[in-house]
């Protein structure tokens, strides 16, 4: 997935015209657990404020203008566990937002429509759903206790049941399928010009698409790096 690249983020800037420019970084602010009441502050400013590190911020917010780090930004156990904080929030909005919301939506054209198509999608969708439930609870049982766990015990000396690279092995691109459910619904299922449902449907899917490739970024290019660098010491 190519994100179009828009503003490159840096302290100075507004955050209220950041948003002005890429409104998903609301989405940003949320996983963050910041309020989206930004006044004129600068991102800085805000950074002081929620006392997060100005460097992991402006990354974060960078892959969501489309620019991925050029250096890893977590230089301290803070930023790790503020990175896994945002990592979880982000499984939450998942699980009880992103998800159900579109499982409603494939759930009504079904019965508007019960034909064979929406049935195949619907169910399409629920196996997908439960590969992604089982990897939002992989990361949550296995790896992520094991980041905490190498960032404040370190390596033991002896070899350990888990590495960065089990992780890195294990880790998929979920966001991949629902390009499938786009197909389906672009190329393939005609809803008899039931389109608000439809419409809202899909932007559901791109919304939750995006957010997915963003996740897997953050995974991919800050926290698995930052677990090799550390299994080093």
């Amino acid at each position: 997935m190519n994100i179009p690249c828009k503003t490159y983020i840096k302290y100075d800037m507004k955050v209220y015209d950041l948003i002005e420019e890429n409104h998903t970084l609301l989405l940003m602010l949320q996983h963050f657990e910041i309020d989206f009441r930004v006044d004129d502050l600068t991102v800085r400013q805000l950074c002081e404020q929620y006392n997060i590190s100005e460097r992991l911020f402006i990354a974060v917010a960078n892959l969501y203008n489309g620019f991925k780090p050029k250096e890893n930004p977590l230089g301290n156990i803070t930023d790790v566990m503020m990175i896994i904080g945002f990592l979880r929030n982000s499984h939450k909005y998942y699980r009880e937002d992103k998800y159900p919301q579109i499982s409603n939506y494939i759930h009504l054209l079904q019965e508007r429509h019960p034909g064979k198509e929406l049935v195949l999608l619907e169910q399409f969708f629920n196996v997908y759903f439960d590969e992604v439930m089982e990897h939002l609870d992989y990361e949550d049982n296995v790896a992520f206790p094991y980041f905490v766990k190498l960032i404040n015990e370190g390596q033991t000396g002896k070899k350990e049941l888990y590495s960065a690279k089990e992780y890195s092995d294990h880790h998929t691109d979920i966001e991949l399928k629902l390009k499938d459910l786009k197909n389906l619904l672009l190329k393939h299922i005609t809803t008899s010009f039931d389109l608000t449902i439809k419409r809202k449907l899909l932007f559901s899917l791109f919304e939750l698409e995006h957010d997915l490739y963003i996740h897997s970024l953050i995974e991919e290019t800050i926290l698995i790096p930052y677990g090799y660098k550390m299994e080093r010491l």
